[in-house]
């Protein structure tokens, strides 16, 4: 393995940043993080990428951004630049577009990290490097980069189906896929040289996909996760969200109507101000 290329090295240093941010400013966490009706919903839809730089905690960071170190040196060095931050940033929006589309009806769904991304080039380089062998860290064994991948590939398909934990295992699946596919447009030769670990891989991502797309119910008729939840369609939650909005400002100007300008918290004037834009 080579040193750490700089723009893995810029990625790394502007993650720790942004996640220091989001650990120690709540509302700077708040307005960037992965939030399905904040983005479809409001669109706000620099989420999909910012929450790539947001962590949940330290051991959350640490662990991603270890692996983009140990993974960027050779991918960086055979792309360059211009193609290692394409890889990068195509698998963090797509494993977020695919959270997204499988979360769709679930408003409350949030997610941060950098997990997508960084199964992207994970898979990307197994394209690049189908021979080479992977040791979990700093354990002494070592076995086939697309065993892991397959390997990881499957753990994320039954993270999605069993919904046991709070990570965000579609973005894994979407962005593995999609660093994975994109190295292979790219590259073509290499899967004619070596097929079977893209084959072994790809396959059932892409079948768990397609049912996810065509037979949902299939993979979670029995997910806890799925079933507290109200399906509500965007309409819906929009509505929603504008009658709970328009209450809330009334509430707030009979307030006024009764006490006066200066009764009003931060938070309140913050809502009223938001409100008077948005009309006019």
């Amino acid at each position: 393995m080579g040193q750490t290329g700089i723009v893995s090295l810029l990625i790394i240093i502007l993650t720790f940043v942004f996640s220091y941010r989001g650990f120690t400013n709540r509302s700077f966490y708040e307005n960037h993080l992965f939030h399905v009706d904040k983005v479809l919903i409001n669109r706000d839809y620099k989420r999909i990428v910012t929450s790539g730089f947001l962590h949940v905690g330290w051991m959350h960071l640490i662990f991603n951004m270890l692996a983009l170190f140990f993974f960027s040196s050779s991918m960086e060095y055979f792309l360059g630049p211009f193609l290692f931050l394409l890889i990068y940033f195509f698998s963090l929006i797509c494993g977020n577009l695919f959270a997204l589309f499988v979360h769709r009806r679930h408003s409350s769904y949030t997610s941060v990290g950098a997990s997508g991304a960084i199964a992207g080039i994970i898979f990307g380089s197994i394209i690049l490097f189908p021979d080479s062998s992977i040791s979990l860290f700093f354990l002494p064994i070592r076995f086939p980069a697309w065993l892991f991948g397959l390997l990881y590939m499957l753990y994320s398909i039954y993270g999605i189906r069993s919904k046991k934990s709070n990570i965000g295992h579609e973005a894994h699946l979407g962005g593995g896929v999609a660093g994975m596919l994109l190295m292979t447009i790219l590259y073509p030769k290499m899967v004619f040289d070596n097929p079977l670990p893209l084959f072994l891989i790809l396959v059932p991502s892409l079948i768990f996909i397609i049912i996810i797309i065509y037979k949902p119910h299939v993979l979670m008729v029995d997910n806890l996760f799925y079933k507290k939840q109200h399906n509500y369609t965007v309409d819906d939650r929009y509505n929603i969200q504008k009658k709970n909005t328009q209450e809330e400002v009334d509430r707030i100007l009979e307030k006024i109507s009764k006490k006066g300008m200066k009764s009003l918290t931060k938070k309140e004037k913050d809502i009223l101000n938001a409100y008077s834009k948005k009309i006019r």
